[in-house]
């Protein structure tokens, strides 16, 4: 395929096609491309999304000669972002871990996964019926966030693992660190397996100098990107980029994508991928720059805020970071005297401003495509008024660290456990029981348990001063840690 195709959008402009040309549709949905759809709804998002709000199976779209304009759209997206295939994702990447884990960790099959991966590795592999080992990311103590896994780390749990069939990390982190990619590639494939990085918050890598490369580029041998988090397509669309190493299968990969994806994809989410990657791959520099230039202003007013620090490319060469991406805007609040929490409240509450997560020390803006600099500048100003009505004296009271004794014993598969007759019982009788739910407590955001792991008096411990303290743990079926649900035993008698 030419480079000179990528200026083209064959799937939006296909579905476009159809929309307008005043086709007779006696086929579903059944607004039939608005008429039948309540007023309000055509109010709020418009006659032309309904119009264009088609079934799979549309001559002229995907179906007809191949190759199909869904199949010259995906592979245009293979193209752009270096990959030997690459597949539309309309339930997030969430939906290509799920396929990652039934293609790669079959029933018994083991991975070693980063311990605070997307919660969708672990659902996977209650799906898939694999086995997970983990690999804890570099944890910054004073800010209460997780980094990078370091491929000395990644060394070890393989080591520790010599039966891992793949690597799971993620790359970026929330608060836009990236990994030493191209140093844990060559520690998986050194051991003989594929790496797989988990590109989510990076659908924009590789298309500005001032980014980091994509992690296919730097040696992974497979990459998503959720392209709706920053990348300019509709929520709930992704992409899943295979490499052309050969460690993966390809035909694998969409044989099991096929179990997953339902039969009536959304026209909308598909299109909005296909129209998202034409952006980048002709634009994306210059869009990327101006959003840069933009965040530099706004960084430097920041700057200027007595008791705001910026977590930000001072991170490289620590904490297994190896690049930073400038989109992500993490404010450090500390010496504020004042939590993430109450600066984030403060700012939606005065000036309608939402940010994407509040933490006990860090605030998280993301900025997208296209931000303007007169927008950063006034949201910068708008920090430095709450910060100036907020301060109070003394730093931001310590996180409560992870205790250094917390052990991950997976005593059944993840499958087993999920799947399994469970039990609620109070915390205090969980020692020694095998859990079935999946905490993450935030801060400082890695799980502290995880389905069909052995519970200790330390993780119970350490969730209940987390819960005592304000954190929120995300996942536990009791957000108050009162109870928890465990694995029924066949010595536990039915209550």
């Amino acid at each position: 395929m030419s480079v000179n195709e990528q200026p083209t959008a064959p799937y939006l402009d296909a579905v476009m096609a159809y929309a307008f040309r005043g086709a007779a549709r006696y086929h579903v949905p059944g607004h039939k491309g608005g008429p039948g759809a309540d007023p309000a709804l055509r109010k709020a998002i418009g006659v032309d999304a309904l119009a264009a709000d088609i079934p799979q199976d549309i001559h002229g779209v995907d179906l007809g000669p191949a190759p199909t304009a869904y199949q010259r759209a995906e592979r245009l997206a293979a193209e752009a972002f270096g990959a030997k295939r690459s597949f539309f994702l309309t339930n997030g990447a969430t939906q290509g871990n799920h396929t990652l884990c039934l293609a790669l960790a079959p029933l018994g099959a083991r991975i070693v996964a980063q311990r605070n991966s997307h919660a969708s590795i672990v659902d996977g592999l209650v799906l898939s019926g694999g086995i997970p080992s983990f690999v804890a990311p570099e944890y910054d103590e004073e800010l209460g966030i997780t980094h990078c896994v370091t491929p000395a780390a990644l060394k070890a749990a393989l080591d520790n693992a010599p039966d891992a069939k793949a690597a799971f990390i993620v790359s970026p982190t929330y608060y836009g660190m990236a990994a030493d990619i191209a140093g844990l590639a060559e520690v998986a494939h050194a051991k003989g397996i594929p790496l797989i990085a988990d590109q989510s918050w990076g659908p924009h890598f590789g298309f500005n100098d001032r980014l980091p490369p994509t992690a296919l580029s730097q040696g992974a041998d497979v990459m998503l990107t959720s392209t709706h988090k920053i990348a300019g397509s509709l929520t709930q669309s992704a992409m899943l980029h295979v490499s052309d190493s050969g460690r993966v299968d390809d035909g694998a990969v969409a044989r099991a994508l096929r179990l997953l994806r339902t039969t009536s994809p959304s026209s909308l989410l598909m299109a909005s991928l296909d129209s998202a990657r034409r952006q980048l791959a002709l634009h994306g520099e210059q869009l990327l720059h101006e959003t840069l230039e933009a965040i530099d202003v706004a960084r430097e007013k920041l700057q200027t805020i007595e008791g705001i620090g910026l977590v930000d490319a001072s991170m490289i060469g620590r904490k297994g970071v190896a690049g930073y991406d400038p989109l992500r805007i993490v404010l450090d609040v500390r010496g504020t005297g004042r939590t993430g929490y109450e600066i984030a409240d403060e700012l939606r509450r005065s000036y309608d401003v939402h940010v994407e997560l509040p933490m006990r020390a860090t605030v998280v803006l993301v900025v997208g495509l296209g931000e303007s600099v007169a927008n950063l500048r006034r949201v910068a100003g708008d920090v430095e008024e709450v910060v100036k009505r907020l301060w109070e004296p003394g730093a931001t009271a310590p996180i409560v660290p992870p205790a250094a004794s917390l052990g991950y014993e997976v005593a059944v598969p993840p499958r087993e456990a999920f799947l399994g007759e469970a039990e609620q019982v109070v915390v205090d009788d969980a020692p020694g029981r095998i859990s079935c739910e999946s905490i993450a407590s935030y801060p400082p955001g890695v799980p502290a348990l995880l389905p069909g792991e052995r519970i200790s008096a330390d993780t119970i411990d350490y969730l209940r001063k987390l819960a005592d303290s304000g954190a929120r743990l995300h996942g536990a079926s009791d957000p108050a840690f009162r109870t928890i649900n465990v694995l029924r035993s066949n010595d536990q008698p039915a209550r």
